[in-house]
């Protein structure tokens, strides 16, 4: 076994470690290794199993369990099991202790303690997994609970080399990113890898490579959602999953949510609907679950939300084009950024030459959901040809931009080129004023589009849709609807109070038929809500057009 010599085990502080360690409940083990199909009626000492980082053993006692039954069963010594089981540790603490796990349970399963004794040993080191060196391509089962690190808490030089052996540590990520590339990596062709472990790399930027890399190569055969459940031997704020990984092509995906009531018996429930093959969706009062014929493809942020929504997400995201595919022929934007609003944003009509304002429109003017405009103007150094103007040939302009120097010279942008000292972030989009356009404040808690027949631009608080072969307001009632909010709901970051990201990448996830595919009537009736502002009647058009019975709750 060729490991990393035991001073480089001393980066990371032991507080540290013990920091990142959360107990897993017995029957929330038992549930994972049902879930990866590590059960006793296999043989199990000819299969390999690692569990990255073992703690005490909460893992191994069951697994020492199972190994046991699985040699009973087919006529073996536990000797034979000795490569059976690969447990990785940091703490010498947690190597003593996880091994006298092992012996204890092996002893009481009727080996002799010298054969256990052996087995414990074989089994538990003290190494760095993430480090380790040895031929992992072997392997049948990776399960754990992966330490909870964020890597500003580790030292620069174990970091780095993290870093340059994981390329899905990207960001600020947590370790446990690591800790499921260096799993999924050393998986053998139809070998599975099932966690526990915060869901945030699903739904964050940090996450992406590792998303890609699952997308890329893997298969998501199961994911739990378990916030609320008492998974653990003490209380964290977590955000825990349990998710199953497996190196093969992606197949049907399995997800559920569960609530606070979630036990052991709605465990076994679970695992038995999962067992059948079944498609249809289950709700209980302790858990929903659903079994999507693909998982979501894309290092794109994942969906949340009920299993039952999400089977209809990933139904209509395979049945139609989205508004950020070109195919929808809709385009998705982002107004002015200007780098210091008090200088460019004005309601001086009066203030510069008449040609250099820009009727904007602000978040406020949308509130009601018709556009009523408050008055404001972009002070505009940009020409038509998308080049700064020459300020000799404004006087006005030149000397507005002056008497304000103090305020535009020491911005970023400036710095990087004082000779565009009176320049905005953003250049201004020559012809996008007249253009008519659906505009979406940025932070809203239902969706809410607004119609400009073409008369303002936006700031960058708004985002804005266009198209050339769309009614703006036939597109407006199906992102009106309840069907369009939830592609928001379920991709966006939720802000205090439940506030919604109208963000343009996550508009860009929406799914749309094509124009000619809706029928006059429902064109009628999709115009008809949206200028009624009537979220019903539009979400009961939208699931006409998309085919749908009903919309969940």
């Amino acid at each position: 076994m060729n490991i990393v010599p035991p001073a480089m085990l001393a980066g990371i502080p032991d507080e540290a470690v013990e920091h990142g360690e959360v107990f897993t409940r017995r029957w929330i083990v038992e549930m994972i290794l049902d879930l990866v199909d590590y059960r006793s009626d296999r043989d199990l000492a000819a299969l390999r199993l690692v569990e990255p980082a073992c703690g005490a053993g909460a893992f191994l006692g069951v697994i020492a369990e199972l190994v046991s039954e699985s040699c009973r069963k087919h006529e073996r010594h536990i000797l034979d099991a000795l490569e059976a089981v690969c447990a990785f540790d940091l703490l010498p603490k947690n190597v003593t202790l996880a091994r006298a796990l092992i012996e204890r349970t092996l002893a009481a399963e009727g080996w002799r303690s010298a054969d256990a004794s052996a087995v414990a040993r074989a089994w538990v080191r003290r190494a760095d997994y993430l480090l380790e060196r040895s031929d992992r391509d072997q392997v049948d089962f990776v399960v754990g609970n992966p330490p909870y690190i964020r890597l500003e808490d580790v030292p620069d030089d174990r970091t780095n080399l993290y870093r340059a052996l994981y390329p899905t540590m990207v960001g600020r990520a947590d370790i446990y990113v690591g800790f499921f590339e260096a799993g999924l990596r050393s998986l053998r062709d139809g070998g599975r890898l099932g966690f526990i472990c915060a869901d945030r790399w699903m739904r964050n930027q940090y996450g992406r490579e590792l998303r890609r890399l699952v997308v890329d190569k893997f298969a998501l055969d199961l994911c739990i959602t378990m916030h609320d459940v008492d998974a653990f031997e003490e209380q964290v704020a977590a955000y825990p999953a349990v998710t199953v990984l497996r190196r093969g092509r992606q197949e049907a995906a399995v997800v559920a949510d569960t609530s606070r009531e979630f036990s052991e018996a709605a465990a076994q429930d679970l695992k038995a609907w999962v067992r059948r093959d079944e498609s249809g969706p289950v709700r209980s009062a302790s858990y929903e679950v659903a079994r999507l014929p693909h998982w979501f493809p894309g290092d794109d942020l994942w969906p949340s939300g009920s299993p039952a929504r999400l089977a209809i997400l990933e139904d209509l995201t395979e049945r139609f084009t989205t508004l950020g595919d070109p195919a929808s022929g809709v385009r998705v934007g982002i107004g002015v950024a200007t780098g210091a609003d008090k200088v460019f944003i004005t309601r001086d009509q009066n203030l510069v030459e008449p040609e250099r304002l820009l009727p904007l429109a602000m978040v406020r003017d949308t509130a009601s959901g018709i556009l009523e405009w408050s008055g404001h103007y972009l002070v505009n150094p940009w020409s038509e040809q998308g080049q700064l103007v020459d300020l000799s040939e404004f006087p006005r302009l030149r000397d507005y931009f002056e008497r304000n120097a103090d305020a535009l010279v020491g911005r970023y942008i400036v710095k990087k080129n004082p000779g565009k000292w009176y320049k905005t972030i953003d250049k201004i989009e020559n012809g996008l004023t007249e253009r008519p356009k659906l505009f979406f404040p940025d932070m809203k808690l239902i969706s809410h589009p607004v119609l400009d027949d073409g008369k303002y631009y936006p700031h960058h608080n708004l985002y804005f849709v266009t198209s050339d072969v769309w009614d703006l307001k036939v597109l407006g009632g199906l992102l009106l609807s309840k069907v369009a909010e939830a592609f928001i709901e379920a991709y966006a970051v939720k802000m205090r109070g439940k506030t919604l990201r109208f963000q343009a990448q996550y508009l860009r996830r929406i799914p749309v038929p094509l124009p000619e595919e809706i029928t006059p009537e429902q064109g009628e009736k999709l115009a008809d809500a949206f200028l009624r502002r009537d979220v019903e009647a539009a979400t009961s058009a939208a699931l006409d057009v998309y085919g749908l019975a009903a919309w969940p709750a």
